[in-house]
């Protein structure tokens, strides 16, 4: 039997997922919606879900609006911005208590149907505009937002890999926008990026919950109707085809060395070697048993921390360390060294499993709360592909030793970033 079995239903412009199951007292709608990332609507797109939440025309001020959530039994609105690969995904969650477990008869799953129908179709607005002053108010938070990334080295250091690696690229820009461009947002443009967003964005509705499907269905299908689009779609990730490393060293004052290496895996969600490329990133760098781990932090101790993750959408695998400024070449070195052992089959039987069993519990981890099986499902939208998650687990069990060193061979080392010391650069 499937770990999670989802329902999928064409409605007025939009899918309607329904994920039934009773391990939750809540029920939980997940709004998505997804367009090509690009330059000029970046920013305006990530203040919107944000302007959106803080109020509606029926509840004009946030505080209007947090007491009428208080009074669904303290439901919660939370909103969201990531980045899959070349597309840019807005996420607008509420989350309910199941009416089958009070008192009364209060009909809440439709009242949670309702509530983010108003936030979405309802904003509060005056003419062709959002209100200002909760557009500007929105506007400084945004660049709070955009800022915290500069003052977080950790943070700052993984976008400028990002930046330099994929200069050109719409998935260089970051989640959040460009700080220079928020002041020219004004709640005219920014109202008429709405309306082009609710009309051509791919739009994606989740209910997870012990919920029943047909009173889902209608609730939704009187509630929120768009008009029919076609999504504009955007390339998965490939290699760019870089002859040579880009090695770039940035100087400001900081006590420890972040160092980010950028590599193209050439693979992305849905291929046939992704569950292959899974586990290989796992035994590299993905967990505390990887080689990344045991050999750059535990016998060299030349890392704070080191770790590797993919980005299965764009085909990206970034190494992540914090590293003394005095060890570079050696660290840079040692990485090198793990990445050519997987290549050449360096690991053992028991590292795989090890890692095959650590992956599956990430997984079912993932999918213990509801927003968890929304990310897992939404991969398929991402990519276009229909990939259950028992699928997932059954052929990354299958991955062999051989497949893992081919899918190694197929990763190319394409950016060295590192932010150094003032007195290192010297």
């Amino acid at each position: 039997m499937d770990v999670i079995s989802e329902s999928v239903k064409s409605m007025n412009g939009y899918k309607l997922h329904v994920v039934k199951t009773e391990k939750y007292k809540t029920n939980t709608l997940v709004w998505k919606m997804k367009a090509p990332l690009n330059k000029e609507t970046v920013t305006l797109r990530s203040l919107l879900p944000h302007v959106l939440q803080s109020n509606s025309a029926a509840y004009p001020t946030t505080g209007k609006l947090r007491s009428y959530l208080d009074e669904l039994y303290g439901a919660t609105l939370f909103v969201d911005l990531a980045k899959k690969g070349e597309y840019h995904v807005i996420t607008i969650s509420v989350e309910i208590a199941n009416e089958k477990f009070l008192s009364d008869n209060t009909p809440l799953l439709k009242k949670a149907f309702q509530f983010l129908s108003e936030i979405l179709t309802k904003p509060n607005v005056q003419g062709n505009a959002f209100d200002k002053e909760t557009v500007e108010k929105e506007k400084r938070t945004l660049k709070q937002r955009i800022q915290s990334v500069y003052d977080d080295k950790m943070r700052y250091s993984n976008f400028r890999l990002v930046q330099e690696m994929c200069k050109g690229e719409p998935y260089s820009l970051h989640v959040h926008g460009e700080k220079e461009d928020v002041d020219q947002i004004t709640p005219e443009s920014l109202y008429q990026y709405y309306q082009n967003a609710l009309s051509q964005d791919e739009l994606d509705l989740y209910v997870i919950g012990d919920v029943n499907e047909a009173n889902a269905e209608s609730f939704a299908e009187e509630l929120l109707s768009f008009e029919e689009r076609t999504p504009q779609s955007s390339p998965s990730g490939t290699d760019n085809g870089k002859e040579r490393v880009n090695e770039v060293r940035e100087e400001q004052d900081v006590k420890q060395g972040k160092l980010n290496i950028g590599y193209r895996t050439n693979v992305v969600y849905g291929d046939p070697d992704y569950y292959a490329l899974q586990v290989f990133n796992g035994i590299f760098g993905g967990f505390s048993h990887s080689k990344l781990f045991l050999n750059v932090r535990e016998k060299a101790s030349l890392a704070y921390y080191v770790a590797s993750r993919l980005e299965s959408h764009k085909g990206l695998m970034m190494v992540m360390s914090g590293i003394d400024n005095s060890n570079y070449d050696q660290a840079v070195n040692i990485i090198k060294e793990q990445l050519e052992a997987m290549k050449n089959g360096d690991f053992t039987d028991q590292e795989i499993e090890q890692t095959k069993a650590v992956i599956k519990n990430q997984l079912l981890e993932t999918v213990d709360t509801a927003r968890g099986i929304v990310e897992v499902l939404y991969h398929n939208v991402v990519s276009g592909k229909d990939i259950t998650l028992q699928t997932w687990m059954d052929e990354m069990d299958k991955v062999k030793s051989e497949e893992i060193a081919e899918v190694a061979k197929k990763v190319h080392l394409d950016t060295v970033y590192f932010l150094t010391g003032k007195e290192a650069g010297k």
